[in-house]
């Protein structure tokens, strides 16, 4: 059989197993004692975070990277994918001005939650930046300040009620859009596993987190009003506060203004989530540093996730710059990955993780240092692929277990 052939076959086998787990895996992701489910079973995963998506997709003639990372990531078993609904002025932006959108650009976005559903990754969609990297919150407060409000400093964001306005608009925007492609509504549509209110909110003018966390109850409230069949959770790096005082030894040294407890805690919320970087947390600090704490500032959300809050927690960033060395890289994934599928194995309430980032071939002026291209070193592709296995398998035993 000729290579192209053998190709061939291995590409049709692979569609139509998809298929077939699609059909299997279809309906909305939940909660339910701590755990994520789906369809009544137990729900785990090894994801991935791809923030370009909708920006690449915006032009039809790159739209095949989108198309080529998300099939690569399906056929190593990778089931959820978070990356930005939003895009604040600027290059190919999604909402121009406050209420004026780009209708190209969304039918970028429409177009990756349709490939997404093709290859059966679900999706966590951001509503907002706390960075100015594609607008942002300091983009709203350029918009409020020229129509004419005054604004004292981009934390005003998380008070001021034009800002809040704004937010809600375009959460509003997005969550009710009809998709051009599939015809199904963002709020109907199963493919989105959860929104993200914001991107790692931070508040230098109130390091308690309290002013966050208002901000967090009425925008959570504003979100479940118009829709109640997806997830949502905050998009928080998990910095503790002033709610547990002892708690906040558990940070890099500190604080930004959110507290991971109180926060989390508010009702609407569905699960919470950490991110880590140690490179650059913990600056200068050896290998062994760094990942003796990263065990530990997963352990330590892991039990307050299980006996205060209730809810399923997710590593819904991290990564080790590609700068350090492949070999180091690979020694800290494979750790990070250990830690996350033993307390898995713990019950669920640890419900998976999103390593940064994911990119498709000829993608090098995005590459932060982050940047993985499946296939490209197979060590990391294949130790990537394992965790996705394994906590797949470890899903189907805790089901097991439930039925018996």
């Amino acid at each position: 059989m000729s290579y192209t052939h053998r190709r061939s076959c291995i590409s049709g086998l692979f569609l139509l197993l998809l298929a077939l787990a699609c059909e299997a895996n279809s309906g909305f992701i939940g909660v339910k004692d701590s755990h994520f489910v789906l369809n009544g079973s137990p729900f785990l995963f090894n994801g991935f975070n791809s923030y370009w998506l909708m920006h690449v997709a915006a032009d039809p003639a790159e739209r095949y990277k989108v198309t080529e990372v998300l099939k690569d990531a399906s056929i190593a078993g990778l089931s959820v994918c978070r990356t930005w609904a939003f895009s604040d002025g600027g290059d190919r932006a999604l909402q121009i001005s406050p209420g004026v959108y780009d209708e190209r650009v969304f039918q970028g976005l429409d177009f990756v939650i349709a490939e997404a559903k093709k290859y059966g990754v679900r999706l966590i969609l951001s509503f907002v930046n706390q960075w100015n990297d594609f607008g942002g919150k300091a983009e709203y407060v350029w918009w409020a300040r020229n129509a004419g409000a005054q604004i004292s400093n981009d934390d005003e964001f998380y008070t001021h009620p034009i800002l809040k306005k704004y937010l809600k608009n375009h959460i509003e925007k997005v969550v009710t859009r009809l998709n051009s492609i599939t015809k199904v509504a963002y709020k109907d549509d199963p493919t989105i596993m959860a929104w993200e209110l914001m991107n790692e909110p931070r508040d230098q003018a109130d390091y308690s987190g309290k002013t966050v966390n208002g901000w967090v109850q009425e925008m959570a409230s504003f979100v479940k009003s118009l829709d109640n069949k997806h997830l949502l959770e905050v998009g928080m790096e998990g910095f503790y506060g002033d709610s547990i005082p002892e708690r906040k030894l558990v940070n890099p040294g500190y604080q930004v203004g959110t507290d991971f407890i109180s926060n989390h805690l508010i009702n609407e919320i569905d699960f919470a989530t950490i991110h880590a970087y140690t490179d650059q947390w913990l600056s200068g600090q050896s290998d062994e540093a760094q990942l003796l704490w990263m065990e530990k500032w997963i352990t330590s959300h892991w039990e307050d996730a299980r006996n205060i809050l209730k809810k399923p927690l997710v590593l819904a960033e991290f990564g080790k710059s590609s700068r350090s060395g492949e070999g180091s890289r690979d020694i800290f994934m494979s750790s990070v990955y250990r830690n996350v599928y033993n307390l898995a194995k713990e019950g669920g309430t640890m419900g998976g993780n999103l390593v940064w980032q994911l990119m498709a071939h000829g993608m090098e002026n995005y590459d932060d240092g982050y940047s993985i291209v499946l296939g490209q070193i197979p060590s990391t592709t294949q130790i990537i692929s394992n965790q996705a296995h394994i906590m797949t398998a470890l899903a189907h035993s805790l089901n097991s277990r439930v039925k018996t």
